[in-house]
């Protein structure tokens, strides 16, 4: 009986382990594709470094629990007692990792609150210097999403124009509508849409924007994140018991 169980405990291990070297692998294919990505979405990330830092996070942590998927996988198959201690140190760190994050993201969530981006809107951005990191970035979401500021273009009323634009009253040339939403892309009118005739502006805030496009994969990337954690949890469970339960 205590070997059927130790039997069924390791194919069980082995099960989970296998879910974790999938986890791992498809953040591994995410943290690389947001950073050689050509959409523009590269230049976004690029160009905020608590953005670009995050990808490489991604990247590390996708490339650790593959190893330790794997890593796991053989252990409970060979019935190794240093590879199960090895992956159950490790998974633990990456657990507790993990957990600190979550919790961090939901103390500091009211730093993504529409207030906070529409300040630091008004408070940095200058808008068609591509010079500056900050405006660029904002350019490039606005044109990737085609919306215009935090909540419109009446957010840029406060803004000054650049010196040598006659025509820029008060939209940036970023909200302006185009044939194909690139920096590449034709404008439908760009005369008429920085003199105000809004029928040829992204009148659209790019929060709402943003936020109505990311939501539904905001919930999964969060179901996703408690299902590792679950997996991670069973994980350490069953290498412990596995672990005594060897001879």
């Amino acid at each position: 009986m205590e070997g059927d169980c130790l039997s069924c405990m390791k194919y069980l291990m082995f099960l989970f382990n296998f879910f974790i070297f999938l986890g791992g692998a498809c953040l591994l294919g995410l943290g690389i594709w947001v950073i050689v990505d050509p959409t523009g979405f590269r230049e976004i990330v690029a160009a905020n470094p608590l953005l670009f830092t995050g990808a490489y996070i991604m990247l590390a942590m996708g490339a650790m629990l593959f190893l330790l998927g794997f890593l796991g996988c053989c252990g409970a198959i060979r019935e190794n007692k240093c590879l199960l201690l090895f992956f159950f140190m490790f998974i633990l760190l990456i657990f507790l990792a993990e957990l600190s994050a979550a919790i961090l993201a939901f103390i500091f969530r009211e730093n993504l609150t529409r207030e906070f981006f529409t300040k630091e809107l008004k408070k940095h951005y200058q808008r068609n210097n591509d010079t500056d990191v900050f405006s660029s970035t904002w350019n490039s979401v606005m044109i990737t999403f085609a919306c215009c500021g935090v909540n419109g273009p009446e957010d840029f009323e406060a803004i000054p124009h650049l010196p040598h634009s006659s025509l820029e009253k008060m939209t940036p040339e970023a909200c302006c509508q185009r044939e194909l939403q690139s920096r590449e892309g034709m404008f439908v009118n760009k005369e008429a849409c920085l003199t105000g005739i809004e029928r040829f502006q992204n009148r659209q805030g790019c929060y709402t924007v943003i936020l109505n496009s990311f939501e539904t994969y905001v919930y999964l990337a969060g179901a996703l994140a408690i299902g590792v954690l679950a997996i991670e949890l069973f994980a350490m469970i069953f290498a412990m018991c596995l672990f005594r339960g060897i001879q």
